[in-house]
């Protein structure tokens, strides 16, 4: 198997294709605005749609990077400002799910179109295939904190059965 499929693997594994643990459309299926704005009392935590606005920032950045767009990270923004978000209506969390869709699959469709060598590219220092498997356990790790919020919640069983 080459290295282009098992990213492709992966990166269908981590948005919505089960594998060891649920894909990030599976977590965000169904929640509502309300959900996604809820936090926890008493620590500081991020809130679903939080989480899901810092994936599309990082996933926006690579796929820009990928087409050329954009070489360097954007001035003057940290990594605590990529989980902000914008307006908080109904509307608004619908956007945000189609803009992770879109660039999720953007990214998707670029790798599938990709030669394997180009995962050897690095932009700007690091390799195209280095970019996509920490992506990939990004997705992972922020979709583990999307389901402990939903457990928290309630909207989440509490076990589940793969029977």
């Amino acid at each position: 198997m080459s290295r282009k499929h098992l990213l492709l693997h992966g990166w269908d594994s981590a948005y919505e294709k089960e594998a060891w643990y649920p894909p990030l459309t599976d977590s965000l299926s169904g929640i509502t605005k309300e959900q996604a704005l809820w936090k926890p009392q008493g620590e500081p935590a991020n809130s679903i749609w939080e989480n899901v606005s810092h994936l599309i920032f990082y996933k926006e950045r690579f796929l820009k990077r990928l087409t050329g767009e954009e070489t360097e990270y954007p001035t003057g923004i940290t990594n605590d400002d990529t989980f902000s978000i914008g307006g908080a209506t109904d509307e608004e969390w619908e956007r945000t799910l189609s803009r992770l869709k879109e660039v999720h699959l953007g990214i998707r469709a670029k790798l599938e179109e990709m030669e394997e060598e180009r995962l050897d590219e690095k932009i700007p220092q690091t390799p195209i295939g280095i970019w996509m498997t920490d992506l990939v356990a990004h997705d992972a790790y922020h979709t583990g904190q999307i389901i402990l919020l939903r457990k928290l919640q309630g909207s989440w069983p509490s076990r589940r059965s793969f029977e």
